[in-house]
């Protein structure tokens, strides 16, 4: 597929636009634009959307409406943060209004999948996965603003910045929910034994 920005320009992919003339190829109608965006975004609004919920179910639903959001509001998007940050912003948004609506049960992630069974024995495997499962149940029990703040910052590893563009709130705040969702997180881990 190319895209013939204007008269005059050669011929492009797709793939070789860059983020603005991607978005815009979207707004123009190109065949093939925005399923590009979503190739290129959607396993971390995926693992993002996942990190909320717990379960691969919900999350693809979860990811769906994300970026059936996106493609409708695309063309209020301003360029003044990345793609990737509006598209996290609409996943927390999406994610925190499912969460207050409705307390999702946790499924395990199937991390079979995931690890390489040759450098871990059994017990040991065993013994991260229950591990895992007490975070994942912890930290799904933090207070909303938290749990976004703690998920993009340790599992997406945004910065303070970054986080705050995604959340609307400033540096500050979202430094102070961090700090204070590592502290209710150990509070938690503990208490759970």
């Amino acid at each position: 597929m190319t895209f013939e920005p204007s008269a005059g320009l050669t011929k492009v992919t797709l793939a070789d636009l860059d983020e603005r003339s991607l978005i815009d190829a979207c707004i123009a109608g190109v065949p093939g634009a925005f399923d590009l965006v979503v190739e290129r975004h959607r396993r971390p609004v995926y693992q993002l959307c996942y990190r909320f919920v717990g379960n691969h179910e919900d999350a693809s639903d979860l990811l769906q409406d994300v970026f059936l959001r996106a493609y409708r509001g695309l063309r209020n998007f301003r360029g003044q943060s990345s793609l990737s940050t509006w598209l996290y912003r609409i996943g927390v948004n999406v994610c925190l209004n499912r969460v207050t609506a409705k307390r999702a049960e946790t499924e395990p992630i199937e991390e079979l999948h995931f690890v390489d069974l040759r450098t871990e024995s059994p017990s040991e495997l065993l013994l991260k996965q229950e591990r895992d499962a007490r975070v994942r149940a912890a930290i799904a029990r933090l207070p909303p603003k938290q749990r976004a703040t703690l998920i993009l910052r340790t599992y997406h590893e945004l910065s303070h910045q970054e986080i705050a563009d995604v959340l609307g709130s400033s540096v500050g705040a979202v430094k102070a929910n961090f700090f204070h969702a590592l502290g209710n997180l150990r509070k938690l881990l503990v208490e759970g034994g």
